[in-house]
């Protein structure tokens, strides 16, 4: 199979331009990758070859150390060319990978090889495109500051616009050599490698069919840019280089390319920023009409769950937690996304599932990216097997991050422990009694016991809890001005109450989502405000209990409100408890010896 490798790609030659350019028409891709020439000048450092696969265009190429295929292209038969890969790759010892993956690439992906590729994206690779109207009109209050600039350079009236030419392409190498210069405090690696794929499209200008335009102020160049047509409606653009030093000089080549080399397109790709925060800013201070999302593909065994599975995954829950339909869906229509639960397949299925919810926790004063684990399961007639396990080590190699759980139970506490996690989130059960004297106590779970009935009105109560849900002020709660809390305030006072070292701090979606999820099981989340001070209470009703999920009261302050909200809400006593969480940092990650850390909101 080496040689049927060997027999199919070849280094990428001018001599390949025609075939591989007719095989990308046949498909119309958006993606920037998608051209001959871009891969021709990167070919030296991605280690560039090419080839044809029943009837399909390759492109194979080498990053971080790992060969990588891009998807096959044109009319031919794509999915006996991804089974071909699939077969070079499994006699050489190395799964398959592609990349670039669009969209559609996707789906044909999941359809033709269900449960064989993990799938996902990076924000980095998506690539910024624009309508040629904005770029060359720049209309509207956004783009006033761009307006405003461009017209601060043509104050004189000393500038020009040019194609690029033999006649001018030496001065654009010039300018490319002053531009490093100017930029060498900057200098890296990757600024190396693109020069040198500058330079092969300097010196192969015309044979790669690309596209240039230079900008002159006072008859000196200032400014260049090169691209080419990508597919029938979109233009692209590889480089854009100006003097940083020069006002206006960026939105002006920006803005006089577009005009004068695109305008028989409907779109300008302007391709990715590689998770470099300067240019990520300068693109998006065009606000792009789309951002062009590209996929990785690597084959594996775990996977990500995609659209088509929530009907096994509802199986599965149902099966292991025994969770309504309607709380399954709820959870399924706000939280799950393609990239965030891992499963396995088996049977054409997935079978064991886990969901990876991204959070940041704080260790060792520093705020860390870190994935909590949240409803782990396994078909009854597929454990055993260690599914399980899988999935959660293969979490912890790819993401590289701390993971979080809340075991359910002592005995799953035993069974994440030999998974290398460790005890680190505090425990804090306080039950919490109501009785005829309005006295507070702690002591054991007794949920169970028969207590009195609240004198309130049932009809009271549901006009109370009514009220709350419009978001209208009530009577207070012992001196507490009382509204239903929104996400965003709710995550505020929440952040400043609990940050402190091992805090576990959820994005505003997951606020919102608790809160739902709150909601559904019978409870509210309530803003408190008292002169300055403000709070929150999030709790529940479980028949005649209530639970206080989460609150930023002290003991003292929920203790004197919490007669009246029994009241309210007609139930006879209340309990509070924080079941505290393990972690499971990422491998050769020095021990964080902590024991006192915040974890909550978890829907365990």
């Amino acid at each position: 199979m080496v040689e049927r490798n060997q027999e199919i790609f070849h280094p990428i030659t001018l001599e390949d331009r025609d075939w591989i350019n007719k095989k990308l028409a046949e498909e119309n891709l958006n993606a920037c990758e998608y051209t001959f020439a871009n891969n021709f000048i990167w070919a030296e450092v991605y280690h560039v070859q090419v080839g044809e696969i029943g009837y399909c265009g390759v492109i194979q190429y080498q990053e971080e150390g790992e060969v990588r295929y891009s998807f096959p292209f044109g009319n031919g038969d794509r999915k006996a060319a991804v089974q071909e890969l699939l077969d070079i790759c499994s006699t050489q010892g190395y799964p398959l990978r592609l990349y670039p993956v669009c969209e559609k690439q996707r789906q044909e992906l999941i359809e033709w090889f269900p449960g064989k590729f993990e799938i996902d994206s990076d924000r980095a690779d998506s690539d910024y495109v624009y309508t040629v109207e904005k770029l060359s009109t720049l209309r509207g209050k956004k783009l006033h500051g761009k307006r405003n600039h461009i017209a601060r350079f043509m104050d004189d009236g000393d500038w020009k616009y040019e194609a690029m030419t033999e006649k001018n392409i030496d001065e654009c190498r010039k300018m490319a050599k002053k531009w490093i210069k100017m930029r060498s405090e900057k200098w890296n690696e990757q600024m190396e490698q693109e020069m040198g794929a500058l330079e092969k499209a300097f010196a192969q200008f015309y044979e790669l069919e690309l596209v240039g335009g230079v900008l002159y102020k006072s008859d000196k160049m200032v400014a260049f840019s090169i691209g080419e047509r990508l597919n029938k409606d979109t233009f692209v653009v590889h480089f854009e280089k100006a003097y940083p030093d020069l006002q206006g000089a960026y939105p002006m080549i920006n803005q006089q390319f577009v005009l004068h080399e695109a305008q028989e397109f409907a779109f300008v790709n302007r391709e990715e920023d590689t998770g470099d925060l300067g240019i990520r800013k300068a693109k998006l201070s065009y606000y792009p009409d789309m951002l062009i999302k590209k996929y990785h593909a690597l084959e594996s065994s775990v996977v990500f769950a995609c659209e088509q599975d929530r009907e096994s995954i509802t199986q599965i829950w149902k099966s292991c937690f025994g969770d309504s339909n309607e709380y399954i869906a709820l959870y399924l229509s706000n939280r799950f996304e393609t990239e965030n639960m891992l499963v396995i397949y088996e049977d054409k299925k997935p079978v064991s599932m886990a969901s990876m919810l991204p959070v940041q926790v704080t260790i060792d004063g520093q705020k860390r990216a870190a994935r909590y684990v949240y409803a782990v399961a396994t078909l009854p007639a597929y454990r055993g097997k260690g599914y399980a396990s899988k999935i959660i080590n293969y979490a912890s190699k790819k993401y590289k991050e701390p993971l979080l759980l809340q075991p359910a139970q002592e005995s799953l506490e035993r069974y994440y422990t030999k998974l290398g996690f460790t005890k680190t989130f505090q425990e804090s059960p306080c039950w919490l009694y109501h009785n005829s004297k309005a006295q507070i106590g702690y002591g054991q779970d007794t949920r169970k016991e028969d207590c009195a009935k609240s004198e309130l009105r049932k009809a009271d109560i549901e006009d109370w809890q009514q009220k709350q849900m419009n978001g209208t002020t009530i009577s207070n709660l012992n001196g507490w001005e009382v509204t239903k809390a929104t996400p965003a305030e709710y995550k505020k006072i929440r952040d400043q109450y609990f940050e402190k070292e091992g805090y576990v701090e959820w994005d505003e979606q997951a606020v919102a989502y608790a809160m739902m999820e709150n909601e559904f099981c019978h409870g509210l989340t309530l803003k408190l405000t008292q002169n300055e001070r403000t709070a929150v209470v999030m709790y529940r009703v479980e028949g005649k209990c209530l639970k206080i999920v989460e609150t930023t009261l002290s003991e003292k302050e929920l203790g004197a409100l919490l007669g009246e909200l029994l009241i309210y809400t007609n139930t006879t006593k209340a309990y509070a408890q924080n079941a505290g969480g393990m972690i499971r940092l990422p491998e050769k990650e020095k021990l964080w010896e902590f024991e006192e850390g915040y974890l909550n909101l978890t829907l365990a």
